[in-house]
């Protein structure tokens, strides 16, 4: 069973920056695609960007390229999502979500968009943007 713990969300005014972090523990192999998504007030929780299993292959949503940047530590079993020019429509509860792939080393660059893919979601993390 894998554990994912969000954390880093807060109250900033628009314009200005914030970093989540999540760490995954009980993964005994390292081997997993990492990705965030958000939800907000009356809203389906939507894809904002992805990592593959190597770390070099990242994707994210329109609304967010540009402003967020995704990265991992897979040493450490973390995924950040660095976030800059926050918006007042980026107010959300963010969640991190992980694809354990197993052995299958050609999915190393393989990103992942759908909720349905990821097997273990955490907890989330309210990020709030005032205007």
């Amino acid at each position: 069973q894998v554990q994912l713990v969000e954390s880093g969300g807060g109250l900033v005014q628009a314009g200005g920056s914030l970093r989540l972090s999540c760490t995954a523990s009980s993964v005994t192999a390292s081997r997993y695609a990492m990705g965030w998504f958000r939800q907000a007030p009356g809203k389906v929780r939507e894809f904002v960007a992805a990592v593959s299993w190597s770390g070099g292959s990242l994707v994210y949503a329109d609304s967010v390229k540009g402003r967020f940047t995704i990265s991992r530590d897979s040493a450490k079993n973390t995924v950040a999502l660095q976030m800059n020019t926050l918006k007042p429509e980026d107010t959300a509860v963010y969640y991190c979500a992980a694809k354990i792939l197993g052995t299958i080393s050609s999915l190393r660059e393989k990103t992942y968009l759908r909720e349905d893919e990821y097997d273990y979601w955490g907890q989330g993390t309210q990020v709030t943007v005032s205007s």
